[in-house]
Order: structure tokens, then C-alpha cells, then sequence
């Protein structure tokens, strides 16, 4: 098995993503989960141009919080017309004290004489100056030589100096960087292809624009490199750069390749650890780690998988952490409801008639707006109802009313918000008033009040996420409405669905599922 380098630059390129802040602890914390999965080389950020690096790149000294990975701190080379040893960027990427550090070129002639505005032969020199005396100081260098596929096909000559430049000057490593994007997957095989006639060690850089980069890193690891870069999630500027968890997972997986080993298993929790800490939320579609990547629905699928998983998946989930689901719809047959039934823990075998039953009314709710596949504690009640009779119940609701008052022109400012509760539980009759930010809040502070007295662990209940959509919406305000809400405990997470004319009574549903369904499993798990 030949070995892949893996780099990371989820702390410089990927935090260029628009609406992506990293602190200097969030970096840290990333820094933390990259080298526990596994990653070679981390790249820290830009000392010297970069406040918040900096001090990452001071602090780091200090912690020393990587036990496996290396650390490359990102630079740029000495600016034209001043000496190597005088440029205080380069200084800075000496201070930093990273053993590796990656310096990026222009190497695209357009580039150099427009965005740089100097000459070609000047450009040269910045690479062999810079790279010569970084060496000289003891670090590795790899050139990130940017633009380098459109300045390849617009000028190859002068690209190939560039690299020749770099790696006749010591850079251990050349990588070529599709910046804008733009490359396919078949230009980028031909371009690496020439490049690999330089007898230096390359590697690839590519961004997303044309929805490539993982294919454009994989043509590229085919026609030779074995460097590959990437963040995590594809977080990126613009439409993000190559998702380093696809590309090693492919590399791996499908190609034989030697990336990251056992530790690829940790993949999908530490890509929704760094989603916590970035504060984005995870994209369930994506490959390999997505919470929707080994999800199935059609009651063919559920059929066949039955028999054999494999003939649905086109590998193990737990290979990349993460687990196959079956999502209840309209579209689900027999097989469906018995696998997601083993999913969800409860035996259903010998019980055809529950499977039956359940089947039809899953399909009945569908038609009147609900969604199970994406509200599995819904279905869980509505299955263990039909299972044992009866629904879990830990109270019983006598009546509920939310409304919102406008007081001096409140509304402007989102108004006031009042519900009131009357449950039954094993403390008796209660009453309670809650105020919130719109009825629905209300209404969750005033249900979570009543029910505290009797079960205290509510209050680590709190609704994490709140979706509503309009069904038929050509009724106007007629149209029917379907609530999904999510809620965690602080260890899982869970979501419910409810569906009525009125967005608040959907939202009561939804809620009272969401209430029902974090008691049962508190009770089961303190049993």
C-alpha cells in the first residue's frame, strides 16, 4: 500500500469560509481533533499577518496539544525587491517555531506581473531565496504553487520553472493548486502527469468551484502525487475546498491506498465534533460521514437489505463511524417497519400484525402531512402504541392556550408571548403560565414547569432546533402545517413531528412527542 500524505488546512483555508469565525480556542480545539484522527501535517494558519495566528502559533508552544500530527505554520515567500533575511513574514514563519512550513508562490505568470508586479525572473528568485534559506534554517518547506493549473495551461513553460525553482531549491514537497477552482478532473491527470517528469514529490490543492475537488484530487493522486490537501467538511471560501474526509476515505477505501489506517473509524464523530465547534451545522448528505449517507427509504431497498446490507451500501458504515438507518415514509413497506423496528431496539419478530398495522398507518399519517423519516421519536411512540396497546404516557394533558400580545407596539420588538398549562401527573393537578419569545417557547417553559415537580431531569431537556413548513400552499392561510422540533438531553438528541391547520397546535404535538419520548428513554435507561 503506497502512503498518501494528509494535510489539513481546516485553520487557515477552511476558516476563510464566509460566516466561519475561529477563535484562538476554537483553533486549538480543532487542532486537538485533527490529530487524533489521524491527520499527518495540520496547518496551523499565517504567523506574522494573522493576529489570532500568532498567538495560536505562541500558544502551541506552550501546550503542545499534538501527540501525532506535525505542525506547518503557512507563509508566503520573501516580497520582490527585499532580502530574504529582512522580510518580517518570513521572520515571523522562523518565530513560529513550526517544524514544517508551507510557503505559497505565485506560478502563474498573469499573476506575477499583475498581483505581484514584477518580472517572471524576480518571482523565480523569491522562490529560491525564500525556500534556500528556510532550509538553511532547519525546516521543511512545501510550496503550495498557486493558480498553478491555469497558469500551467496559459504559460506551461514558465509554471515549470517555477516548480523546478522550488524543487531544486529543497522544497520536500511541490504542491499544485487549482485556486480558482476551475480544473477538471481529466486536465488535472494531464498536468501532474508532465509535472512528474520534475522527479520532486507532488501534491494536490484543490478547491471546489466546479464541484471537483474531491475527483480532481483523486485524478490526481492517479497520475501521481502523494501529497493530497483538504479540510474538513470541504469548509472553504467561495463553495468550500476538497473534503479531506471523501478524498482519504476514497483513497482508502476504494483505491488500496495508505492514508490514515484504523483511524478513518473516527471520521464521521470527529467531523461532527469540529461542526459543534465551528458552530455549522452538518450536512447530512455528505459522503461517507453525513447522518443521511447510509440512510434508505424505499421499501425495495428495506427488502433487500433484510436480507443482505450490502447489497444497498457500497460499504460498511462503521468502517468511517458511522451507521446505517432505515427512514420511515409513505414509501416503506413490511421490511422497513421490522428494520427500523431492530434499529430502534424493539422486537417485533412473530408480530406481522403490529408490522402490518403499522405500515398502513404510517402511510394514512403521510397522506395528512406527516414525515416520520425525519422524526423517528414520532414513529417510535406511534410503533410501541400499537405494540403494547396503548401510548407511552407520564401525563395527561387537561388543556392548553397560548396567545401573543401586542403592548405598545411590542410586535416590532417580537412581542409578548403568554401560555398557560393544566397537566395531571404523579404530583397531582398543575397549572403553570410560561412567557417565551412566541407561543411555541411559551408553551415549552410552561409544559416543562408542570412537569419538573414529578420528573426533575427535564430540565436537561432543551429544544435545540424548530422547523415549520407549509403544506398546499396554494390554500393560503388555510394550508395545512407541519412542525418538526429537535431536542437533546445533552447526550442524544431527538426530533418529533406534529401537523394541524394551525402552527401552534403543530407545535403543541410536536412538543408533547418530544416530552414523551426523552421520559420513556431517561426511565429505560435508569431501569
Amino acid at each position: 500500500m503506497e502512503r498518501i500524505e494528509v494535510y489539513d488546512t481546516t485553520l487557515r483555508d477552511g476558516a476563510q469560509q464566509e460566516g466561519m469565525n475561529l477563535s484562538v480556542a476554537d483553533k486549538h480545539a480543532i487542532a486537538r481533533l485533527l490529530d487524533q484522527l489521524g491527520v499527518h501535517v495540520v496547518e496551523g494558519g499565517w504567523p506574522g499577518a494573522v493576529p489570532r495566528d500568532t498567538q495560536f502559533f505562541e500558544e502551541i508552544k506552550e501546550r503542545s496539544p499534538l501527540s501525532r500530527a506535525r505542525l506547518a505554520a503557512f507563509g508566503a515567500t520573501r516580497k520582490a525587491g527585499v532580502k530574504v533575511e529582512e522580510d518580517p513574514q518570513v521572520l515571523a514563519l522562523l518565530e513560529s517555531e513550526a517544524p514544517i512550513v508551507t510557503l505559497v508562490a505565485k506560478s502563474d505568470i498573469r499573476h506575477v506581473e499583475r498581483a505581484l508586479r514584477t518580472v517572471g525572473e524576480e518571482n523565480l528568485a523569491m522562490v529560491r531565496d525564500t525556500i534556500s534559506f528556510l532550509v538553511r534554517e532547519g525546516r521543511e518547506v512545501i510550496l503550495d504553487a498557486e493558480h498553478c493549473f491555469d497558469g500551467y495551461r496559459y504559460d506551461p513553460a514558465y509554471t515549470r520553472a517555477v516548480l523546478a525553482e522550488a524543487a531544486e531549491a529543497g522544497a520536500r514537497t511541490i504542491v499544485m493548486c487549482d485556486t480558482n477552482g476551475g480544473m477538471m478532473p481529466q486536465w488535472v491527470g494531464e498536468i501532474v502527469t508532465d509535472m512528474m517528469s520534475l522527479g520532486a514529490p507532488i501534491g494536490i490543492h484543490a478547491h471546489n468551484d466546479t464541484g471537483c475537488a474531491v475527483a480532481n484530487t483523486l485524478a490526481a493522486v492517479e497520475a501521481g502525487a502523494r501529497h493530497i490537501q483538504g479540510t474538513i467538511n470541504g469548509y472553504g471560501e467561495r463553495t468550500g475546498n476538497a473534503d479531506l474526509l471523501t478524498c482519504v476515505a476514497n483513497l482508502q477505501l476504494k483505491l488500496g491506498f495508505d492514508c490514515m489506517g484504523e483511524d478513518l473509524m473516527q471520521s464521521a464523530t470527529i467531523a461532527h465534533q469540529i461542526s459543534e465547534v465551528t458552530n455549522i451545522s452538518p450536512f447530512a448528505r455528505q459522503p461517507y460521514v453525513g447522518a443521511s449517507a447510509f440512510a434508505h427509504k424505499a421499501g425495495l431497498h428495506a427488502s433487500a437489505i433484510r436480507v443482505d446490507p450490502d447489497l444497498y451500501q457500497h460499504i460498511e458504515p462503521k468502517v468511517v463511524g458511522n451507521d446505517m438507518r432505515m427512514l420511515v415514509s409513505d414509501m416503506a413497506g413490511r421490511a422497513s417497519i421490522e428494520l427500523k423496528a431492530r434499529e430502534l431496539g424493539i422486537n417485533v419478530t412473530g408480530r406481522s400484525d403490529v408490522i402490518a398495522a403499522v405500515t398502513q398507518k404510517v402511510k394514512d399519517a403521510e397522506a395528512l402531512g406527516y414525515t416520520y423519516d425525519a422524526a423517528d421519536a414520532s414513529f417510535e411512540l406511534l410503533l410501541r402504541e400499537e405494540l403494547e396497546g396503548r401510548r407511552p404516557s407520564f401525563f395527561d394533558v387537561e388543556s392548553w392556550k397560548a396567545y401573543v400580545a401586542d403592548i405598545n407596539g411590542s410586535l416590532a420588538g417580537g412581542g409578548t408571548a403568554e401560555a398557560t398549562v393544566k397537566v395531571h401527573t404523579p404530583s397531582g393537578r398543575i397549572v403553570r403560565i410560561g412567557e417565551g419569545n412566541g407561543p411555541v417557547n411559551a408553551l415549552d417553559r410552561a409544559l416543562r414547569e408542570a412537569l419538573l415537580p414529578a420528573y426533575p431531569h427535564i430540565a436537561e431537556f432543551e429544544l435545540i432546533d424548530f422547523k415549520v413548513r407549509i403544506l398546499d400552499s396554494e390554500q393560503g392561510t388555510d394550508a395545512i402545517i407541519r412542525v418538526l422540533i429537535e431536542t437533546t438531553d445533552g447526550i442524544r438528541s431527538w426530533s418529533t413531528v406534529g401537523v394541524g391547520s394551525d402552527v401552534v397546535a403543530a407545535s403543541w404535538e410536536a412538543l408533547v412527542d418530544s416530552i414523551t419520548w426523552g421520559l420513556l428513554h431517561h426511565d429505560m435507561a435508569h431501569v
